[in-house]
This record gives structure tokens, sequence and C-alpha cells, in this order.
């Protein structure tokens, strides 16, 4: 009988297992209060897990990009990249913006002891403290999860890897996989880790607080997700290619979108972006390549994500985050994203990285990951759906756009 159910649980997809810990730690949380603190453990491990795993995920998963990407095919692909990397910038500032708009925050726990008067009041001492971070040791970066230095010591080697054998290539490939690997089996966590966090959380607050302060959170996300979708995608795409764009959006949104959405991972959605460049009679040298990256470095939804959630986190330490401060975290937001991994709930693992730039630890940054899994039924889905749907709507923009200029 156990056995049966413990077949059929590994068995039921990984939505409907958060789906299932987030209704039971709804009803643990209300029904019975010291049973919900009791459970809370549960998030804490996987919490922890999370920490433990982060560092070394962004490491690898960026180092790798760098070192495997070539330049040297005969391809559209420079065009392409600057598309994915202005739609990404711009995404991150639409989330700035709708942060502003909604001042969503969070429900922490433990913070009562924080001192926000030790966050940076300017522009000036981020930058400081950015630069202070970039000239870390490498393995102290990784042991203390600096993630600015991380960040900075993977471009490094990436690109001094350029220059490698195929065979050490290989085995960064290899190590990716083992890295996402490790990633897939904390991930698998999620539905008791989101349980105990669930659990502790309505023990603590009342249901009502909780469900109008995630409302607003999701607003924020969903809604500059949107937006993006809708609004922002279509006028870059206008600007490159000079006629009505939303024909080329809604196909790119219906055949590559939808399926993202249930699939979660822009990695497992490559197969059907390919076909859709098929139907859509573009040039395979230049998808074959754009198609792949785009799922690695294409990652407008994620930047719009570690960017709500970190400007949610300051809101919530009743930190004042100005213009200047905001418009770096678009950019860091932005280039983060492009580490993020293809598996399911990559991008949260990022929110550390960008909660750096204003001092808030990595003990305050896990639980945010935490409430990012809690609400990531929706979120993740709506992010990978934006992801995957740009990388074929700006492959194929840019080789209509140099199509119209040869022309």
């Amino acid at each position: 009988m156990l056995k049966n159910l413990f077949d059929t649980w590994c068995k039921t997809n990984l939505m409907l297992q958060i789906i299932i810990g987030i209704f039971c730690g709804i009803a643990l949380g209300i029904l019975l209060p010291e049973a919900g603190e009791s459970v809370a453990f549960l998030g804490e491990f996987f919490v922890k897990a999370l920490k433990s795993v982060a560092p070394v995920l962004v490491f690898i998963l960026v180092l790798s990009a760098i070192a495997q990407h070539r330049s040297d095919r005969p391809t559209n692909i420079r065009g392409i990249l600057i598309l994915y990397l202005i739609g990404t910038f711009a995404a991150a500032l639409c989330a700035v913006s709708a942060c502003f708009l909604l001042k969503p925050t969070l429900l922490l726990t433990n913070i009562d002891a924080y001192d926000a008067s030790s966050a940076p009041n300017g522009v000036l001492p981020v930058l400081k403290n950015l630069l202070m971070n970039l000239a870390d040791n490498p393995f102290n970066a990784i042991a203390n999860a600096n993630y600015i230095g991380i960040l900075a010591w993977a471009t490094i080697v990436g690109f001094a890897m350029k220059q490698a054998s195929d065979h050490s290539k290989v085995f960064l490939a290899e190590l990716s996989d083992a890295v996402a690997f490790m990633v897939r089996i904390v991930i698998r966590l999620a539905p008791f880790g989101v349980f105990g966090l669930v659990a502790q959380t309505l023990s603590q607050t009342s249901f009502s607080e909780f469900a109008s302060k995630y409302a607003i959170l999701l607003m924020a996300l969903v809604g500059a997700m949107l937006f993006v979708a809708l609004v922002l995608n279509p006028l870059i795409v206008f600007v490159k290619i000079r006629r009505n764009p939303y024909p080329l959006v809604f196909t790119c949104l219906a055949e590559s979108g939808l399926t993202a959405f249930f699939t979660r991972s822009s990695a497992a959605n490559i197969p059907v972006n390919m076909d859709l460049c098929k139907k859509l009679n573009l040039n395979p040298d230049t998808y074959s390549v754009s198609i792949p990256l785009g799922a690695t470095i294409n990652m407008a939804g994620a930047a719009v994500t570690v960017t709500v959630m970190a400007l949610a986190a300051a809101n919530t330490l009743n930190m004042h985050i100005g213009f200047m401060e905001s418009l770096l975290l678009s950019v860091v937001a932005s280039l983060c994203a492009c580490g993020a991994s293809g598996v399911a709930g990559g991008s949260l693992l990022l929110i550390p990285l960008a909660c750096s730039l204003f001092g808030i630890d990595n003990a305050i940054a896990a639980q945010v990951i935490g409430i990012g899994m809690i609400i990531g039924v929706i979120q993740d889905s709506a992010e990978t759906a934006l992801n995957s749907s740009t990388d074929v709507l700006f492959t194929a923009a840019a080789e209509m756009g140099a199509t119209k200029n040869q022309a």
C-alpha cells in the first residue's frame, strides 16, 4: 500500500505536487497553527538545500555557457543576440516600473533584528559594494555565496576556456548537466519545503493577509510579463521589421509559449521552437544556433522575476530604493538572468545575487526563494512561456529585418 502510494507520488507531475503541498500547508496552518510551527523544519531544510546548491549552479552554468559559445559560424546571430539583450534589459525595467506602481512586499520571518540602516542609501555605496565583491577570491565567493564575485569569475574563466580543447568543453557541458541534475533533486523537495513554509507562515499570520500579500506580488510579476509579451516585445519587433508584429507575436505565444507554460522548461521546449522556426521558413543555420542559445541567455521572464522579488524584499525591509539603484538592479538582473537554469524554478536561485546589491543577507534572500517556490506554479509557468516564445520571436524578427534591409 505504502509502496504503491510512493510510486504514484513519484510519477505525479511536480507542479501538481507543489499545488498539493500548498493546499496541505494552508489547511494545516489555519486549522492547527501549533502543528504548522512543528513542520517548519521542512521549509528550513529546503531553504538550506537551496542555499547550498545555488552558488555552484551560478558558477558552472555561466562558465559553461560562455566557454561553449562559438562566434565563427556564418549566421545572423549577432542581430539576434542584440535583440535578446535589449529585450531582457527592457523587461527588467518594466519589472521596476511594476514594483514602483504596486509596491509588493513579502511575508518574511525573523526580520525584526534586521538593521535596514545598514543598507546602502545611494548608488555610490552600491557601486562600491559591487566592486569589492568583484575582487573576491573565487573559492571564497562560492563558499560565502558572494554572487557578484561568482558571476565575475565565471565570466572570466568562461572566456578563458573558449580557447580550450573540445574535450575540455565536453567536460564542462557534462559538468553543467551534473549540476542541473543536482538542482533537479533539490527541486523535487519543493512540495515538502513549500508545505512547511506555507504552514509556518499561516500559523503566524492571517489567511487574508497571506492572500493579499501574494496577490499583489503575483500582479507585479505576471502583469510585468504580460506587458513585455503583448506591448514591449511587439514594439521591439516592429522597430526591426517595420510592419504589424502581432501575427508573429501571437503565433509564437500560441505554438511555443503555450507548450512552455506547461513544461516550465526552456530547455525542454527547444524541439518545439525548432519546429516552429521550420514552419516559419527561417534559416536553419541561424535558428539551430539561436534557439539553443536563447534557451540559455534570453531570459526576459527571469529578469522580471529576479527584479520584482529583490525589490519586494527591499520593500519588506523598509529600504528606500531610488531610480539609480533600480537601474543598476536592472542591469545586474539582466546579466544574471542569462545564467538562469533551464529547469523549473531555476531563476529563483539567482535572487540572492540581486538581493546582495542592497545588502540583504543570504538568510533573508533564501526565504525569498522559498516564497518564489510557493507562487511558482503561476510565476514560473508564465516566466518560461515568455522566455521560450521570445526565442522564436526575436530569431524571426532578426531574419525578417535582415532580409528587408538586403531588399
